[in-house]
Order: structure tokens, then sequence, then C-alpha cells
């Protein structure tokens, strides 16, 4: 079995990484706390502290809780709420339930929640968390595949979901959560979600495609800027213009919003002009994804913008297996 924590230095700064053994429930207390501090929506929260506790694989459940603790000012690490600066959380589970847990092949790891504190948002601690989230899912109970969620929309998710781990969408699910509020959804703003597999024994890289014919196909998704009067002063935004489902081509871009968190935020206000810009965006790329996927395209690549490509762009392809 691997070593249940490890130290990394970013910069400055030095982090531990470290399963969750306790059999104390108040232990547990502090991710709930930290979950709550990102989120922000009290009416959505973890199991109690004596749950959370009962469930760990190393008593009677299977989850698994893994911190990200950052090195006290004193030197060394203390593990408590203060010092914890992110963490990622997530189960056991079946794929095939006429299966269940008869075959080990069957089983698969849900994960559940993985956030940052927004102060040490910049040290890359999402992409750590998951990679030491993948090494214990396989050395520690044997899963060799992840599966999640994530809002499409959310440009920071798909980058390390799709572009750096290779995960391959399943499929689109509609208001999976029904209605969601917080600081990273808006009750108004259907949850729509990508259901993702990440097949952690793969290698070799993603599907290759070829980009310059991906930028000169017709755009399926129509975006211009608009100046708004926002939540916190006016800003530029990007809004939707008009959608192109039926686009011709093999390899086709989908674009979405540079920040797609900050739009929510800044465009809660009682203009409806303003505050639909999100959902406007919800239902465009929507309709696209949907019939796209039912063309027989797959999501291959996520490209945040950048010199000579001025939006963020999901990459779909034709003839790629599901879930890669």
């Amino acid at each position: 079995m691997r070593p249940l924590e490890k130290t990394i230095a970013i910069r400055d700064r030095r982090f531990l990484l470290r399963v969750e053994t306790s059999n104390e429930s108040p232990d547990y207390r502090k991710y709930e706390d930290l979950r709550e501090e990102i989120w922000g929506y009290p009416d959505d929260h973890m199991s109690s502290t004596r749950n959370m506790m009962c469930e760990n694989v190393f008593h009677e459940g299977g989850s698994l809780f893994i911190g990200a603790f950052a090195e006290s000012e004193a030197g060394g690490f203390e593990i408590d709420g203060p010092h914890l600066v992110g963490f990622c959380y997530g189960f056991v589970g079946v794929r095939d339930k006429a299966i269940g847990f008869r075959d080990p092949r069957n089983l698969r790891f849900y994960a559940q929640y993985a956030g940052v504190r927004t102060a040490f948002q910049s040290y890359g601690l999402g992409i750590l968390l998951k990679e030491y989230q993948r090494e214990m899912v396989l050395d520690l109970l044997g899963v060799s595949t992840i599966i999640c969620t994530y809002d499409p929309l959310t440009g920071v998710n798909a980058h390390r979901n799709v572009h750096h781990f290779g995960m391959g969408v399943l499929e689109y699910r509609v208001a999976t959560y029904g209605e969601y509020g917080g600081l990273l959804n808006r009750p108004d703003v259907p949850t729509d979600r990508f259901l993702m597999s990440w097949d952690l024994e793969r290698t070799g890289g993603r599907p290759g495609y070829d980009l310059e014919a991906a930028l000169a196909a017709p755009a399926t998704i129509r975006a211009g800027s608009r100046r708004i009067p926002g939540k916190s002063g006016e800003l530029e935004l990007e809004v939707v213009e008009g959608t192109v489902p039926g686009a011709a081509g093999d390899v086709l871009l989908v674009r979405t919003p540079l920040d797609f968190y900050r739009m929510l935020q800044e465009t809660d206000v009682p203009d409806a002009g303003v505050s639909r810009i999100p959902l406007d965006w919800r239902m465009a790329t929507r309709e696209v994804f949907q019939a796209l996927f039912a063309r027989g395209f797959r999501v291959v690549d996520f490209l945040k913008a950048r010199p000579g490509l001025a939006a963020n762009h999901y990459v779909l392809a034709r003839g790629v297996p599901q879930g890669r």
C-alpha cells in the first residue's frame, strides 16, 4: 500500500496531502465547513460527522476523504480546520446493478466533492488532489474507474477533467440537481452536467484531431460581447447570439464562457435582460451538445482561450468511442 500522506512544495509554500483515517467524528467537521465555505449553499451538505466517520473506508464504509493542509507559520503541519485548504471526497459504487459487488470489474468510484479555498487556488492544488485521489483509488481500493459530474460551462473544471486528465463524457444530463444556489450555482440556471468517466489505467494521450479543420468549420455557438451593469460594476461579458447545431464538419468547436462562475455572480441582478445571460448560455450549449452527441460526435479536448483563440472551446469529433 502507498503511504497515506505526502508533502509537496509549490513555490513558497508546503502542503500535506493526507488520507483521513480518524475514528473521532469531530475530525470530520472540517470537511463540511470547507465545503460550505467554497459552495456557500447550506441546503446542500455532507453527512453528519458521525456518518462521515462510519462511511470512511478505514471504518465501516467505502468512502475516501483526502485533505490538503497548508504548513503552519511555525513550521510543520496541523491537521485541523484552519489549515485545511482543499479536499476531495467520494465513494465506491457499482456500474451494473444486476452484477452488484460480485465482480470487482463492476466497481467504480464516484468522486462527489473537490474544492480549494479561494486564497489557495493559484497553487494547482485541485489537480494535485485529484492525482493523489487517483493513486489512492487504484492502490488502496483497487478500483480502476472514477466517475464524476461537472458543469460543462465551467472552464476550470473542463480543462482539468477533459484536457489534463483525458476523462471521457458519458452523457449530457439535464437539470441534474434541480434548483441549486450558492456561490457556484443559481436557482434560475438549470444544473446541467456532464457525466464523466476516468479510466485510471489508460495509457497514451487523447485521440488526435485536426485543429485547423475545427477552426475552419462553422461555429456551433455564435457569440459576441456586451457591456453590462454587473453586480460589482460595469463589465464586458460574452453573450449568445445564435446556435448552429447542424454545423457541417467532422471536427467542430463548441464555445463556452471564459469565466462562467463570474458570469453567474455578476449577472445576479434585477435587470432580466442581464440576469438571463448565463441562462442563454445554458440553453444554447444544451441544444448544441445534445444535437452533436446524437449525430455521433464525442468530446475529445478542451481548449482554453489563448492568442489566436479568443474564447474557451470544446473540441468534438466523430467516430470516437463513448467514454474513450
